[in-house]
């Protein structure tokens, strides 16, 4: 009980909570995020274009996009120990957070030491396995930490934020580490990535949850009451609660909204570096920097006015609105095939790809938390993020078969098809409805604890 204290001496202490100040909690979440970009960077897109500039084939490339897309959907695993354990007296989430973050810096340090990796196909893939895995499991952690500390009315400006901050990590990573490839070789490139990666590991290392919680173990501290009440007592309520929530119709319907949209997301992020360098000719130097641009306007774009406009108009009109533009966008580019030898052509689509795909990704998270009930919400989210990140793998595996079987421009035009369908499901999800069950939830749960109620 004497860990149990009265935060009242926070205002002596000299290290920010995120709790308690707006500024600091953006700053955390952003560099959290643009940590998680710059290894993405590579494993997703780097790694793909200078794999196809050297001659290897879209299956072999498609495995390796789907070796690291395939840790992102065991996050479900690892959520539920988040909410069972933590050393709360470091807070709920930063210890995992850290954890993840060391772990990333590590493994991605690994990675750069692999021989000759084009010719060691199958070293690279399982190494860009266990980056992913560290990376995903830092991810389901800020996540915990953002349901757990931002505040219902910042969420979807904190979701443009994190989510432009990611993409700028993609695009930098991307565009430094393709030239770090081809000018100073694998082993450099990787291992000055990974280098970065460490650094922004001072942010959350200095940046405590809650006033008066410990920095470091052996620093003083203590826990958060706040935390106690928030931490699940058990493996069966919290699987009875998540079984309660997450099997509403709605809560279902955006699962599959988020399963089928990435299948298609990353089958055109799979399939853009092998088109451009394999078909039409580009280094991947030209590809890295030209996809690296349109994913940087995408992002400054989700940061400046993605969440603003969820806010304005509401989720579900503009991301109906999102999917409308990239369908019909994706159309026009197959039919205007006579423009693909230009460069500008090319790079327009990208970036309105691009713009559109962040937009709609900003409106998916806030949907997605707006679904959660508290009492598991980490656990919940993660589980919609798990479920889209399956799809990511589906999305990277089709990409072999689907060019094996049909010319460019019906490759191209699938995404049409795939994305189509996840509108469609867009269309059944009443989000006014699952808020509603979703309270009654939290009452019936209040009420329980109520000693009238015993």
């Amino acid at each position: 009980m004497k860990a149990i204290l009265n935060n009242s001496f926070s205002k002596k202490e000299k290290l920010p909570a995120l709790t308690e100040n707006t500024f600091w909690r953006y700053f955390n979440f952003i560099a959290l995020y643009i940590a998680q970009g710059i290894p993405e960077g590579m494993l997703f897109y780097g790694l793909p274009a200078w794999m196809a500039m050297h001659g290897k084939t879209p299956g072999e490339i498609g495995g390796l996009v789907a070796m690291a897309a395939l840790p992102w959907s065991f996050k479900i695993i690892v959520a539920p120990l988040m909410d069972r354990y933590s050393f709360l007296p470091m807070g709920r989430r930063r210890p995992w957070v850290l954890f993840g973050q060391f772990g990333l810096v590590c493994t991605f340090a690994g990675m750069s030491m692999i021989p000759d990796p084009l010719n060691h196909l199958n070293w690279l893939m399982w190494a860009v396995f266990v980056v992913s895995s560290f990376g995903a499991l830092q991810d389901v952690a800020t996540d915990g930490m953002a349901v757990d500390v931002i505040p219902v009315s910042q969420q979807a400006r904190a979701n443009g934020l994190m989510w432009g901050a990611k993409i700028a990590g993609i695009s930098a990573s991307l565009a430094i580490g393709t030239w770090l490839l081809n000018n100073y070789g694998f082993q450099y490139a990787i291992l000055s990535l990974s280098t970065i990666i460490g650094l922004i590991m001072l942010v959350p290392l200095f940046l405590k949850e809650r006033p008066g919680e410990k920095v470091v173990p052996w620093t003083k501290g203590c826990i958060a009451a706040e935390n106690n009440l928030l931490q699940s007592a058990s493996w069966i309520g919290l699987l009875k609660s998540l079984g309660k929530v997450f099997l509403l119709k709605n809560s279902l319907l955006l699962a599959t909204v988020g399963f089928v949209a990435m299948i298609s997301f990353n089958y055109l992020d799979t399939l853009l570096p092998v088109f451009t360098v394999q078909a039409l000719g580009w280094t991947n130097e030209t590809y890295a920097q030209q996809y690296a641009s349109a994913s940087l306007t995408g992002g400054i774009g989700g940061m400046l006015i993605g969440g603003i406009l969820i806010d304005r108009f509401g989720k579900r009109r503009m991301m109906n609105i999102y999917f409308f533009a990239m369908i019909v966008s994706n159309i026009v580019f197959v039919l205007m095939n006579k423009y693909w030898q230009s460069n500008l052509f090319i790079t327009g689509f990208m970036v309105a790809y691009q713009v559109l795909y962040v937009f709609f990704t900003i409106g998916f998270f806030a949907a997605a938390m707006q679904c959660c009930w508290k009492k598991v919400s980490a656990t919940q989210f993660t589980l919609y993020m798990a479920l889209s990140n399956l799809g990511r793998a589906v999305g990277a595996a089709l990409l072999g078969p689907m060019k094996k079987n049909y010319s460019w421009e019906y490759a191209i035009l699938a995404f049409s098809v795939i994305l189509a369908i996840a509108w469609l499901i867009l269309t059944f999800i009443n989000f006014n409805k699952q808020h509603k069950q979703v309270s009654v939830l939290n009452d019936e749960e209040l009420l329980k604890n109520t000693p009238a109620f015993h």
